[in-house]
């Protein structure tokens, strides 16, 4: 008997092993999951446009893809806990971008691996062979023991269910490469290129480019990354879209890179970079090239983009997170973890190169009801109280128009409670007009998450005239987009405390807010979970053929591996 003939078998028995504890654990989760603890009235609230599974633990946004009227939304999570865990591809859809329907679970581990991040696309042309229109999915294979490849699986109900590929994976392991995944695929054509798709996969600290034809053979065609950027964690989650120019014909190409360590707020975070991209590999325009930052904030990270939008809209959204404390956040006894408000994204010159804008989508428009406002009003000395409270089911959107013909240092908005002084605030978020910063300063939670408790601070650029500032408040984050989306951040804050006041105040002088536009968000219970489950397939009902066929082992509704 060879050596070899021993180390095939001996590494056949590990894969069968951990097949076996995948499904075990996976049918455990799923037992466990039907014995929810009771909820209390805030647990049975959805932030709709803040999607949130029902129970269970979400990370990363995966296969961000739309298709005859729905946005789809698929996500990394362990159904069976609060914590990070086996990882499974959890799934959602909208048709509006902000109430969101859960629909089962997309794709669960098998004898290859858990299922980490990647992409959906609509493959029009049939180019794999799985049908025309078919829904692909190219995610990340992880094993403990074989690394992490990439693989295919496919739906031709519109996401209903899910079939793998057979001969998975299609991009397998490279040596020595530990860190190996979240494939983004899209289509490119251009000029005289027909079309091909094009893979962009985080190795290391270095994004890597494949193409192929058929999303099945796949051909290195360069790397981006070496001397660049941020290397003060591992690369994550790549994105690459091309947006206009100030609006304009004229476009770049962005590309976005999550590193897990060494951001502007501490811990994880989310850079990007503008330059030009062949359809093979992607150059950055400008020499140095600058370490640019999606979100200035701690909680915002892994963000993707819709693919297949018919719109001419470039939409994305992150995890609301932050992995220094992302397991030890409140869980509120069923589920952890929240997407952030979809943003709709372009591109402005800033006289520096070319910088990200951001915006809350423009569905939000029809979500909400006016509550106060006013024109030309002076906030002078510690706080003027706006006629909103943030409850516990209640979310706002706050529009300012700040004159900067001020003479005051800073301004801002305080939340504060009933229960605690004024001093000693729930949140903060003040812009510094004499330092040009935006700075967010949140209070802990308790002893579990030392790091929580913190001021962060993005560098701004007062201009002259009008400056603009929108929030958008939910129960337990805070969203802030600066002029017009230039500079946007992102946080987590949490309160024992029930109604939440929320005030103006100047410091050091007296700013004239030119005008004021007060909304509250409506927000709705959350349907039944077999409501919400028909209200996600009332567009696109799940073939009664594919049941038998698409079930993985034990019966569960789901994903299973077919010729």
């Amino acid at each position: 008997m060879s050596l070899s003939y021993v180390a095939r078998r001996r590494a056949k028995r590990k894969g069968q092993t951990y097949y076996i504890r995948t499904q075990l654990m996976t049918l455990f989760l799923l037992f466990w999951r039907q014995l929810p603890p009771a909820m209390t009235a805030e647990q049975t609230l959805t932030t709709h446009y803040h999607f949130e599974p029902r129970s269970g633990w979400m990370n990363d946004p995966n296969g961000l893809v739309y298709l005859e009227g729905e946005y789809h939304l698929f996500y990394q999570h362990n159904p069976g806990a609060t914590v990070w865990g086996p990882m499974h591809w959890g799934h959602a859809v909208s048709q509006d971008l902000i109430t969101w329907g859960e629909l089962p679970i997309a794709l669960y581990p098998d004898e290859i691996g858990t299922i980490f991040s990647g992409s959906c696309v609509i493959d029009t042309h049939n180019t794999a062979g799985f049908g025309a229109r078919a829904m692909v999915a190219i995610f990340t294979h992880h094993h403990p023991h074989h690394g992490q490849a990439q693989s295919l699986a496919y739906s031709v109900d519109h996401g209903r269910t899910w079939a793998k590929y057979a001969h998975n994976p299609v991009l397998r392991p490279v040596p020595h490469v530990k860190d190996f995944r979240d494939p983004k695929v899209i289509w490119y054509e251009a000029g005289s290129d027909a079309g091909h798709w094009v893979m962009i996969l985080a190795a290391g600290q270095e994004i890597r480019f494949f193409v192929s034809n058929d999303l099945k053979t796949w051909r290195a065609t360069g790397t981006f990354g070496a001397g660049v950027g941020s290397h003060n964690g591992v690369w994550e989650t790549p994105e690459l879209i091309k947006l206009p120019v100030n609006g304009g014909p004229q476009t770049r190409w962005l590309l976005e890179v999550a590193v897990s360590e060494g951001a502007p707020a501490g811990g994880s975070g989310v850079q990007y970079f503008v330059g030009v991209f062949d359809g093979r590999v992607f150059k950055a325009s400008e020499n140095p090239v600058p370490t640019r930052w999606v979100d200035f904030g701690a909680d915002f990270y892994a963000p993707q983009a819709w693919n297949n939008l018919t719109d001419g809209r470039t939409i994305w959204l992150g995890w609301m997170n932050n992995w220094s404390y992302a397991n030890k956040i409140p869980d509120f006894g069923a589920r952890r973890g929240a997407m952030s408000l979809p943003r709709e994204l372009s591109l402005v010159h800033d006289g520096k190169g070319h910088a990200l804008t951001q915006t809350p989508v423009r569905e939000l428009l029809s979500a909400r009801t006016p509550v106060g406002g006013w024109r030309a009003r002076v906030v002078e000395g510690p706080s003027i109280a706006l006629p909103v409270s943030n409850a516990p089911n209640r979310a706002l959107q706050l529009v300012f128009q700040i004159d900067s013909a001020t003479t005051a240092h800073a301004c801002g908005v305080l939340l504060t409670s009933a229960q605690h002084r004024v001093d000693t605030p729930i949140l903060r978020v003040e812009i510094d007009l004499v330092e040009q910063q935006l700075r967010v300063h949140r209070a802990g939670f308790g002893d579990q998450a030392p790091t929580f408790e913190a001021c962060h601070s993005a560098p701004l650029t007062v201009r002259h005239g009008l400056l603009d500032l929108t929030l958008i408040l939910s129960p337990h984050s805070v969203e802030v987009f600066w002029d017009k989306g230039r500079v946007v951040m992102t946080e987590l804050f949490f309160s024992e405390a029930g109604e939440v006041a929320t005030s103006l105040y100047a410091t050091e002088g007296r700013v004239t807010i030119d005008s004021a536009e007060l909304f509250e968000l409506n927000l709705r219970p959350r349907p039944p979970e077999n409501l919400n489950t028909k209200l996600a397939m009332k567009i696109h009902p799940a073939r009664d053929d594919a049941t038998s066929v698409m079930k993985p082992m034990f019966g569960m509704a789901g994903s299973t591996t077919v010729e």
